[in-house]
């Protein structure tokens, strides 16, 4: 599988199935998507649809329905989704989730498999970010726990890079505006995001880490 990131802004992700599996799903998606929950009970974590003062988010909608394998077609068409996820306890649904997708052209990720998957079909992986920096990690399926486990390393190694993605970015700018041959800006940029100086002083403010910054810059473009 080729490791994409999908921008799904103003698009559907129908989630189907909302235990805790289907939950942790559509929560995965609420920022970045209108989700749909369709599922005839739903986990703690997301509001009841039959609770008149359930707090509720508004990317989310919640379905009570529980369609069976022969339903879910048409439940694809009426929401049109860029991506159908196959969450329930029942595999015949997963697998006619999965199917019904892949024949409409819909991207698809199926939760009760693993290892290798049919084209169009998806693996959602564990994601850490530090905007705009963003590290997505999977095991192909194989391992949750190893994910999850991977991810809470890497929090901790990447912390302070969204401000140096930010910093790096903005050098790389001003040294083009002012005519630094390509070689010179690539050569700063890279000794910037590799200096500890620069990150130290990022951790105490953005000042400081510019100061790092532009001592390096210089020694780089005297030399």
């Amino acid at each position: 599988m080729t490791p994409l990131y999908h921008d799904f802004a103003g698009e559907t992700v129908v989630v189907f199935g909302g235990g805790a599996v289907g939950s942790r799903k559509a929560r995965g998606f609420d920022e970045a998507a209108r989700v749909v929950v369709v599922s005839p009970d739903f986990d703690e974590r997301l509001p009841s649809p039959d609770d008149p003062e359930a707090e509720r988010d508004t990317a989310i909608e919640l379905l009570r329905a529980a369609p069976d394998a022969d339903a879910v077609a048409g439940w694809i068409d009426r929401l049109g989704p860029a991506l159908a996820v196959a969450a329930t306890d029942d595999a015949a649904v997963n697998a006619a989730v999965e199917s019904a997708a892949l024949d409409r052209g819909i991207l698809v990720n199926r939760t009760d498999v693993s290892g290798g998957r049919d084209p169009g079909s998806v693996v959602v992986p564990a994601t850490v970010e530090d905007e705009p920096v963003t590290v997505a990690l999977s095991t192909g399926g194989t391992s949750p726990a190893l994910a999850k486990a991977l991810r809470e390393r890497i929090e901790a190694e990447i912390e302070g890079a969204g401000e140096m993605a930010a910093l790096s970015g903005e050098i790389r700018e001003e040294l083009k505006s002012e005519g630094i041959p390509p070689e010179k800006r690539r050569e700063a940029v890279r000794r910037v995001v590799r200096s500890r100086g620069v990150w130290k002083g990022l951790q105490k403010g953005r000042s400081n880490g510019r100061q790092e910054a532009d001592t390096v810059i210089e020694e780089v473009l005297d030399r």
